[in-house]
């Protein structure tokens, strides 16, 4: 898993164990829906208004026309006999929202997904 140094910080205002479980649920996410042997990234940035923290994986990604439907309710694109039950982005994303930001998805570079949790400076 690649990781930002000890040394990058970025400023968010946000409630540390919401955070936590969001971020907790994308590596979690991540780790099980990449191919073995692939690379997980988790990286953070700053912008004017807005602290960025994305989790990008190497899986095969979400297309386009389920990057809504992912944060349905018991939403699981069609898998299953993984153990999950269709909530954790739900929550993620309710959380997030919550807190005055927002999580979505898109294409991590180089494929894959990314998904990126977007929290108020």
């Amino acid at each position: 898993m690649k990781v930002p140094d000890d040394i990058t910080q970025v400023h968010a205002t946000a409630e540390f164990r919401r955070v936590l479980q969001a971020l907790l649920n994308l590596v979690t996410n991540a780790i099980r829906y990449a191919p073995d042997g692939t690379e997980v990234s988790l990286d953070i940035r700053a912008e004017p208004d807005w602290s960025i923290i994305t989790v990008s994986d190497q899986g095969s990604g979400v297309c386009a026309a389920d990057r809504e439907r992912i944060f349905i309710k018991f939403e699981r694109l069609g898998r299953t006999g993984d153990g999950g039950n269709g909530l954790g982005l739900y929550i993620s994303r309710r959380l997030a929202q919550a807190m005055g930001g927002d999580l979505t998805v898109g294409d991590a570079e180089g494929g894959g997904a990314m998904f990126t949790l977007r929290l108020p400076r």
